[in-house]
């Protein structure tokens, strides 16, 4: 996605982390075009075994590596402690790989179960799970600020309803809800809106972008970039408001009489509207309509 603007902003980069790793298809791209290495992290397994097998052979020669990681726990990443980079990427959102994965439960088609977690950690609560143990307002607020639902409530309700008769198990329960909720005119956009919506609660997206941006921003070396690929309203706003902090002098509260912060800004915004996809790539890949990235470099 945006594969030519990526390279734009950090092709000529030495030292890369792809954060969101997936097929591996951003990292190929900055492999093959340049002299760079890269270090890809990724929490799907299924995940880390494409890229490698695409990239084997930069593997071979010292270019790539892969690690199964959260890039929001990069901290916590020991093979990669302490390192900086001239270049972060993270494409947010999920893979082709994992929507055509029926057994991984991201889509809507007949009969997927519902899981919808990016990791395989036993311990994680999946989407089944999420719906049918959620109080109704918990429900609402995922459907309302992840799905943009202006009936959040209606399908929440829906949903608690529906569950007191036969648990949640597959895309078909969930479709169901939408539909008796919202009326049998909901369609695929309104699935896929929604699907999503409870996808970014059960992986806790948007507080991991959050927790993991100011990380991500330390470990670039001075006059490094990092870009950010967003599908949802909500990673976008967290990019760009981010960003805007960085590029500031001040971030106090406007109305205290003396600056506190740190008095100056950090980087600078490369984007000063979000880029998105032209249209023969929508025409290509309709998801590339919904991708909005911005890049930030910070200061040398």
């Amino acid at each position: 996605m945006l594969a030519a603007e990526v390279l734009d902003y950090l092709g000529r980069k030495e030292r890369v982390l792809d954060g969101t790793l997936g097929g591996g298809g951003h990292a190929l791209a900055l492999l093959a075009g340049g002299t760079a290495s890269v270090a890809g992290i990724d929490r799907d397994p299924d995940s880390i075994l494409e890229a490698r097998t695409r990239l084997a052979e930069f593997e071979r020669t010292g270019r790539f590596r892969a690690v199964e990681a959260n890039y929001a726990d990069l901290g916590e990443v020991e093979e990669l402690v302490a390192e900086s980079f001239d270049g972060i990427l993270l494409d947010l959102g999920i893979s082709s790989h994992q929507i055509d994965a029926t057994e991984r439960g991201f889509s809507f088609r007949p009969g997927a179960p519902l899981d919808m977690r990016m990791g395989k950690g036993g311990g994680d609560l999946d989407a089944a799970e999420l719906l049918n143990t959620s109080d109704t307002m918990t429900l609402g607020s995922i459907f309302r600020d992840f799905g943009d639902e202006p009936r959040a409530m209606r399908l929440a309700r829906e949903v608690v309803r529906r569950r007191g008769t036969a648990p949640f198990a597959t895309s078909d329960d969930l479709v169901g809800a939408i539909r008796g909720a919202l009326g049998p005119r909901t369609g695929p956009a309104d699935f896929a809106r929604l699907f999503q919506a409870v996808r970014i609660a059960v992986n806790d997206e948007l507080r991991g972008l959050e927790r993991a941006l100011p990380s991500l921003r330390d470990r670039l070396t001075p006059g490094g970039t990092i870009v950010v690929i967003a599908y949802h309203s909500g990673e976008d706003r967290i990019v760009k408001n981010a960003f805007r902090d960085w590029s500031a002098d001040c971030i106090c509260p406007p109305k205290q009489p003396v600056c506190t912060c740190r008095g100056r800004p950090l980087g600078t915004t490369l984007t000063r509207r979000a880029i998105v996809a032209g249209e023969f790539e929508t025409i290509r890949n309709p998801r590339a309509r919904s991708a909005r990235l911005r890049a930030w470099q910070r200061d040398v």
